[in-house]
């Protein structure tokens, strides 16, 4: 790649291409763009493609209007640049409203510093405007287009002066990454002051996406342009990759409601205590930036409407209508909330008994019984004795893996319990959910404990939050009040009702460990149905944590338990990949591809890998997986298979008993749910087409409402 001078344009005519046809897909057309970029010496195509590709992955970067903008920030670019190309075969980048035929490659460099992510935020902000877009489509040259590209990007020092000091009301697109203000109503001087009534509504919005160069910026110009439209003054912090202006506290205190569209965490999210909001994507806020605007002003219209809960930290707008508009109702919070405890369970679960199974393959099944021994007494200088035909180095080093995977396993229950208490009361709930957690290890209330502490300790700690103190008092409210009283309300409650919790999980366990035959195939039945249900939403999570919160090392009955829910939750993403191969033609390009990572996806017991393809189309898909999931969970309860680890799929093959059967178990099931999955596309479905392919706003919710959360496309 040779060398550019640094201040070489961003955009020139080698780098733009009219009326092109550069293949039927996105990835096609971000390849041409970046071989064109590639052809100046700007950047090395490859690898620009390979950067852009992985950007795309995350979220479409098709937009309204019919452009895209594909982007990302690579090693493989040497100065930032611009690629352009009108196509005459307009080509899906996932846009609501069709397929685009303007496409800006914006590639920046990985170090490219803050001077070229203003200019390329600039660009993003000018799509916004109709106006910009017509004459791109109406271009007769390629010099036209960088002349156009070149007044918006970098316009004249003397233009972009005056647009700094006299900025036009109402216009989106305003270059600068700072805040941002719709027009507000000039007061005339010596005029009475507007009453509550008369005066012009306002709302504050953050808006961020993951990489921070176009969707944040988009995002913020749409809203500003729905205000200007609606009449609604919107003041806008983009949380992007330039520097960010922040609102002052001035149009926080004046704002009716704020606004959050974020893929990410808001920044500062304290400032904006007590106010009214409503929380979305970044997307939602380009696709409905009226919808969001209404509907903020709706929720400050509420007496009890949500609002941003007080406090330092991430956590989640609350306050008596926290289900009201724009917010979530008690079930979905509470699901939310039991979901944030499992999500930060996991890793814990996952490292622990990855840790724990190759131990196993390193010191063999004995090494339960002597490892805590050996760690405390023996080291490297002083290997222990060999048993069972081991070396004595292996075994001190399976003892050591050994003791590493049950000290990160021990944390399965506090963190559980510590980060549902977070998840209701932010930064506050953690130290007592922790606490309950580590009581409910004592008494032996275990899972169930752990999650009845944590609620306890997040309700408490909220509640103690809400109180009034002096302003001298404030300061010691996180830090020591708030954990002092809540770890006693919620560990002191565990104490106490600790014996009859101990009682219900020995009974369950013992109720477990007795289910043979016809009972245990039944289990694994609906063991598979729950890990198909929603691919990786609360009903699978609520399986996964079952099986892996009450894996027994000595507990045979736990061991099929996680053998049989790991085997059913491989079965959705392998069962897609099978089916994009044997009819290719039901299925898009994009989901053919997404096959092809399905595959390894499912091996690795990453039911997630299956969630492009329900998103697509869930009415097909769920019902067909939930049956093979079914089928795989009965199967590996009637051959007694068992998992001694809680994740890996195939390859923590030395931790699986009966290997052989259980894959064969998972392979039936797999073909089981490809046969239906097939059949159920073949019946009266169209070949979907790149352009409408996922357009259907019913199934999108359908999956949405199941995981939990928005579905990937």
């Amino acid at each position: 790649m040779s060398e550019r001078a640094p201040d070489s344009p961003l955009i020139e005519p080698d780098l733009v291409a009219l009326d092109v046809d550069l293949g039927s897909t996105k990835e096609e057309v971000i390849a041409g763009l970046a071989r064109i970029v590639g052809a100046t010496g700007r950047a090395e195509a490859d690898g620009l493609l390979r950067d852009a590709m992985e950007r795309e992955g995350k979220s479409p970067t098709g937009m309204p209007g019919g452009f895209a903008i594909p982007h990302c920030r690579s090693a493989a670019v040497g100065t930032g640049s611009l690629g352009f190309a009108r196509l005459s075969n307009p080509v899906d980048f996932g846009a609501k409203d069709g397929p685009a035929d303007i496409v800006f490659l914006i590639a920046a460099a990985q170090g490219g510093g803050a001077d070229h992510m203003k200019l390329l935020t600039k660009l993003a902000r000018a799509l916004v405007k109709k106006d910009f877009l017509v004459s791109l489509r109406a271009a007769s040259s390629r010099a036209e287009i960088v002349e156009l590209v070149g007044n918006v990007v970098q316009p004249p020092p003397k233009a972009q002066t005056a647009k700094v000091e006299a900025p036009q009301a109402g216009v989106a697109g305003l270059p600068g990454a700072g805040a941002t203000t719709a027009p507000a109503d000039a007061a005339t001087p010596g005029a009475p002051a507007a009453t509550p009534s008369e005066r012009k509504r306002s709302v504050v919005a953050i808006t961020a996406c993951p990489t921070g160069i176009a969707h944040t910026y988009m995002a913020a110009d749409y809203l500003v342009a729905a205000g200007d439209e609606l009449g609604v003054t919107v003041h806008i912090e983009p949380q992007g990759s330039s520097a960010t202006t922040p609102v002052t506290p001035e149009q926080i205190a004046e704002a009716d409601a704020a606004i959050f569209a974020t893929d990410v965490g808001v920044k500062g999210r304290e400032r904006f205590a007590g106010k009214p909001v409503i929380e979305s994507g970044v997307k939602r806020a380009i696709n409905e930036p009226a919808v969001m605007i209404k509907e903020a002003l709706a929720v400050a219209d509420d007496p009890n409407g949500r609002r941003v809960a007080a406090g330092s930290g991430a956590g989640a707008a609350s306050g008596a209508g926290a289900g009201a508009g724009g917010g979530l109702s008690f079930g979905q919070r509470l699901k939310q909330v039991l979901l944030t405890g499992v999500s930060y369970m996991i890793p814990f679960v996952a490292a622990g008994g990855l840790l724990i199974a190759l131990a196993f393959a390193v010191g063999g099944y004995q090494i339960v019984d002597v490892s805590k021994d050996t760690v405390l007494q023996h080291s490297l200088w002083n290997l222990p004795d060999a048993f069972g035909g081991r070396a004595p180095l292996l075994v001190y080093l399976g003892s050591v893996l050994h003791q590493l995977g049950a000290a990160a396993f021990a944390f399965l229950v506090p963190a559980l319990a510590g980060y549902i208490a977070f998840g209701i009361a932010d930064r506050p709930g953690i130290a007592p959910g922790f606490t309950a957690g580590a009581v409910a290890v004592l008494v032996g209330a275990g899972f169930i404990g752990g999650l009845l502490g944590g609620l306890a300790a997040g309700v408490v700690a909220l509640w103690i939050a809400s109180f009034q103190v002096p302003r001298w008092l404030r300061g010691l409210m996180p830090v020591v009040i708030i954990p002092l009283v809540a770890s006693l309300a919620a560990g002191g409650l565990l104490m106490i009702f600790g014996l009859p919790l101990k009682s219900l999980t020995v009974g369950l366990q013992d109720w477990l460990s007795g289910m043979s035959g016809s009972s245990a195939v039944l289990l694994g039945v609906i063991l598979g149905l729950m890990m198909c249900f929603d691919l990786g939403g609360p009903v699978n999570k609520a399986a996964y944590a079952f099986a892996a919160a009450g894996l027994n090392q000595n507990d045979p009955a736990t061991l099929r338990i996680m053998a049989a829910v790991m085997a059913a939750g491989m079965v959705p993403p392998i069962a897609m990949a099978m089916a994009t191969i044997i009819r290719r033609k039901l299925f898009t390009d994009a989901e053919r591809e997404n096959g092809v990572a399905a595959w390894l996806l499912g091996a690795s017991f990453i039911t997630e890998g299956a969630i492009p393809f329900a998103a697509a189309d869930p009415l097909r898909v769920i019902p067909s997986m939930m049956v093979g999931g079914a089928v795989t969970g009965a199967l590996s309860m009637a051959v007694g298979a068992t998992s001694r680890a809680p994740h890996g799929g195939v390859f923590v093959f030395f931790a699986i008993g009966g290997f052989l059967m259980w894959v064969a178990a998972i392979l039936i099931g797999s073909a089981v749910a490809c046969t239906l999955v097939v059949i159920a596309k073949s019946a009266g479905a169209k070949r979907p087409d790149s352009a409408t392919r996922v357009e259907d706003e019913s199934d999108r919710q359908a999956v949405t409402a199941a995981t939990g959360g928005a579905p990937a496309v």
